[in-house]
């Protein structure tokens, strides 16, 4: 029960920080402004759920491919790299908006060119395709399959997703899943009902701070636990 609650605590915790600020913040508070809200959230939700039981799933099965003695200390290494990471990025932020703006660039660019090949239609007759679409037509819509798209490809790679593995090696992976979700859901959340004005208010070098301080702090826990077999 123990390794559980610390498995929830640590990736909730974890999950928070690294997604407050993060390009797929951004992107879900940028899409909810421009898209129907439930399915903007719907299909970034979506995205990071199954971003985490896979990440979760890699991290659990780490020990079988690896000692546990290996997985758990390249998981110290890797918080205390990821807390060495996110302190660089806190201390060269230029400026809490670059991000922002970034995003906002880049999908205004893909808008754009969907508005070209696509013709406007009134929001009634919009409304009237929705009716009559069956509810599966409905949820996997291309705004939906698009919020998916961008918060999926966008979390690959990702420093929290590599942490979500490390965490999963080492904790109840359980209790990784959960907290990473409900952190996520939380997070997204917030994006799609703030929307920008949030987003905008967000300092990315505090929370970029926040985190490398949690990374430490979990790498310097995990130092100090002795191994388990």
């Amino acid at each position: 029960m123990s390794t559980l609650v610390q498995g929830f605590s640590k990736s909730l915790a974890m999950t928070v920080l690294s997604e407050i600020g993060d390009k797929t913040f951004f992107a879900a508070a940028i899409l909810a402004m421009r898209h129907p809200r439930r399915l903007v959230l719907s299909g970034c939700l979506a995205a990071l759920i199954v971003m985490t039981i896979l990440s979760a799933v890699v991290g659990w099965a780490a020990p079988n491919l690896i000692s546990r003695k290996w997985t758990h200390h390249i998981t110290t290494v890797l918080f205390f790299g990821f807390g060495l990471w996110s302190l660089w990025d806190g201390f060269m932020e230029s400026g809490d908006d670059e991000e922002l703006a970034e995003v906002e660039a880049k999908l205004d660019a893909d808008w754009k060119d969907n508005a070209k090949t696509v013709k406007e239609g009134s929001k009634d007759d919009d409304e009237l395709k929705k009716k009559s679409r069956p509810f599966l037509t409905q949820f996997f819509s291309p705004i939906f399959l698009k919020a998916f798209s961008i918060t999926f490809f966008g979390e690959w790679g990702d420093k929290s997703q590599l942490a979500t593995i490390g965490l999963a090696a080492d904790e109840d992976p359980f209790g990784v899943v959960l907290g990473g979700i409900i952190g996520q859901a939380l997070c997204t959340t917030a994006a799609v009902l703030g929307g920008k004005s949030l987003a905008s208010q967000i300092s990315e070098k505090i929370v970029a701070l926040s985190g490398g301080v949690l990374f430490i702090v979990f790498g310097i826990q995990s130092f100090l636990t002795p191994f388990e077999s």
